[in-house]
């Protein structure tokens, strides 16, 4: 009886740190633009990877209490995980890549790759900051997490263009990205 029972402790302990599979990215957008539809709002998806440290900075701005109420009221934001390192591609969500390509998203134009979407699956913008001299937008454009003036100016245009955000909501996002600009080693 106590072998038994502690083979099912065992068990049961192990089942507890299986890692769950995630879903396919395909299941994800079906889901996400299914809400966006019921609740009016626009997709904000986001090619991710554990690694990635400017990933990690643009999810926690947008969970920034001083204005993840605004993204909530107006986005469903969704993350695929794509570009895992070798021994962690169990964390990508199967197909990604491929919705990552889909969406015009460069592998070699680096991660985090964001495109705004409606409710019907068209992109509205992505990362990649059109360049100044009028050409088109390339992987090399992509500012993955808003940082610097122009970087965070872009994202913000692209909020005030798919949503119903205010100018002092905005205003609040802007300030919230700005303190993701690197600091300057160059302090004299």
């Amino acid at each position: 009886m106590k072998i038994s029972l502690a083979l099912m402790f065992m068990l049961l302990s192990f089942g507890s740190f299986a890692q769950t599979t995630p879903a396919p990215a395909t299941e994800v957008l079906k889901t996400a633009y299914a809400k966006a539809q019921s609740e009016h709002k626009t997709v904000l998806l986001m090619f991710h990877a554990s690694w990635c440290g400017w990933c990690k900075k643009m999810t926690a701005s947008i969970d920034d209490p001083t204005c993840s109420k605004f993204f909530d009221d107006n986005y469903v934001v969704v993350y695929l995980d794509v570009l895992e390192r070798p021994g962690k591609e169990s964390l990508e969500n199967t197909g990604g890549l491929d919705v990552m390509k889909s969406f015009n998203g460069d592998p070699k134009g680096g991660i985090p790759f964001w495109v705004f979407i409606d409710a019907n699956g068209k992109a509205l913008g992505n990362s990649y900051l059109p360049p100044a001299n009028g050409t088109p937008a390339t992987s090399k454009d992509n500012v993955g997490c808003p940082a610097a003036d122009n970087e965070v100016a872009y994202f913000v245009s692209l909020l005030k263009s798919t949503s119903k955000l205010t100018d002092d909501q905005l205003a609040t996002i802007k300030t919230r990205f700005l303190k993701n600009a690197p600091v300057s080693s160059n302090a004299n």
